[in-house]
């Protein structure tokens, strides 16, 4: 088995907003107060579903193994995290362009402007890399999806007989890696990372015949008929 948790909600910094200044708790790009509740309630659904895991694994950044470090302490007991760049998100940043406070705040227009970035960054190809956040080597769109394939290798590698994995990682990271199984096209993939809840909870099957996807976006645990704390971003 393979459970794909998405970060909690993190703070504008994450998000390309550089001179965000709410919430900043958990450190630039890190969860929030609510990123770090949804991180706990996931890890204790898990908890009520499972005996726990045999391997822990999420990208390098700040929100990825804040929201790990969140689900595993829901359990006595837990392997050792293990940190795989692979898991990283896209750079933000980079294909949302100039982004203010107050368009992140709005929500639609942010949507808006990240949603041409990535039209765009797929329509070129391997025409048109995205600078890394971290400064980094630029990637191209054909460049994230080989790095998203091979790091579901190594997940998929780690998920023999018996084995029950872990991957924090971030919504177009995760969709991306479920788009592939499911052979869905590459202008069509965006629609499924917008959907994403924070914290929510993909579950795969690895068998003999490969990978299955049998659960996406769960995040009943996280929702009321007040609200709960639910979030997309």
């Amino acid at each position: 088995m393979i459970y794909l948790v998405r970060h909690g909600q993190a703070n504008a910094l994450a998000y390309g907003i550089a001179d965000a200044t709410d919430d900043l708790i958990n450190g630039p790009g890190g969860l929030t107060s609510a990123g770090s509740t949804q991180a706990a309630l996931s890890g204790g659904f898990l908890a009520g579903q499972i005996d726990g895991f045999t391997a822990a694994t999420s990208g390098d950044l700040p929100r990825q193994h804040q929201t790990l470090t969140g689900v595993l302490g829901a359990f006595p007991e837990s392997p050792q995290p293990h940190v795989d760049p692979g898991w990283n998100e896209y750079s933000l940043p980079a294909l949302v362009g100039e982004a203010t406070p107050e368009m992140y705040r709005d929500g639609r227009s942010y949507q808006e402007q990240l949603d041409k970035g990535l039209a765009a960054w797929i329509a070129a190809g391997e025409h048109d890399a995205a600078p890394a956040l971290d400064g980094g080597p630029a990637e191209s769109y054909p460049q994230f999806k080989a790095r998203v394939s091979d790091a579901a290798a190594r997940a998929t590698e780690l998920a023999g007989s018996g084995q029950t994995v872990l991957v924090v990682s971030s919504a177009g990271t995760i969709t991306q890696w479920i788009a592939q199984l499911w052979g869905i096209p590459d202008d069509n993939w965006p629609a499924m990372a917008r959907t994403m809840v924070n914290a929510s909870i993909s579950k795969l099957i690895v068998g003999r015949s490969g990978v299955s996807v049998v659960s996406f976006n769960e995040h009943g645990h996280l929702s009321d008929r007040e609200g709960g704390v639910a979030t997309f971003r």
